[in-house]
């Protein structure tokens, strides 16, 4: 018995000389730059969507457009007194911050119960005329006649607004006087004809490394400590919240 036969495709070769051409290799140098190029190509397409899309940001000559900064509610954390006839307001120290408080009509007046102690007033009243200069005097002879002005505030502001000060001392005369020598301070500003007035008045005790702010200062009035939010926080009537 034979063994079985496989029948599969067959191929002829024919013996001979054959001529193929020769395969092109692409070069490291060129396939970088193909892809330098490509990349270039995106990022510039890239680039001009986002300008096209993008709109261009406003413009300002400064001067005059200077623009202003973002301002926001002004934050108050101290109680504000309004006059009855809302010719102005001003801040003053809450109930138990030290001080005891009495509003009148026309005035808010804080007696300070620690410390040296002593009485600030924040009040306003007609100008009818006067200068600043002229209502702090006659409030100080008026009050306190017997004062010697120790010197005059330089550029006074009350409310934010030119006005002028002075600061007095006295001796209070009698057997009842607690302190041999006070100090008197008085700062008013005029505003259509309406003068917004601050006034203290306490013991004096000499301002030191000890005792003060620490900076060199001819107050003398403990007081004067905690006294300028209080004049800086007058407004006349219609003035902008700050």
């Amino acid at each position: 018995m034979s063994a079985p036969t496989i029948e599969v495709p067959g191929h002829t070769y024919f013996s001979g000389t054959y001529e193929a051409p020769e395969l092109k290799k692409t070069s490291q140098r060129h396939l970088i730059v193909v892809w330098v190029l490509a990349i270039g190509l995106v990022a510039a397409g890239l680039v001009s969507l986002s300008g096209a899309l993008q709109k261009p940001s406003a413009r300002y000559m400064c001067p005059p457009d200077c623009g202003a900064p973002p301002m926001g509610e002004p934050v108050t954390a101290n109680p504000r007194f309004t006059s009855a006839d809302g010719a102005f307001s001003v801040s003053y120290p809450a109930e138990g911050a030290a001080y005891a408080i009495t509003t009148a009509p026309d005035s808010v007046t804080a007696d300070l119960q620690a410390g040296d102690g002593g009485t600030m007033r924040l009040f306003g009243q007609p100008a009818r005329g006067r200068t600043p200069q002229q209502i702090a005097t006659e409030l100080v002879n008026s009050t306190f006649p017997d004062t010697k002005t120790a010197y005059e505030i330089p550029n006074t502001m009350v409310g934010y607004h030119t006005g002028y000060g002075l600061v007095a001392d006295c001796w209070p005369q009698g057997a009842t006087a607690s302190y041999s020598r006070m100090r008197v301070m008085v700062m008013v500003a005029v505003k259509n004809d309406f003068a917004l007035i601050a006034g203290a008045v306490g013991p004096y005790h000499a301002f030191s490394p000890e005792f003060g702010s620490g900076k060199p200062s001819g107050a003398n009035l403990q007081l004067a400590l905690d006294m300028g939010k209080y004049v800086n926080s007058f407004a006349w009537r219609g003035d902008p919240a700050r």
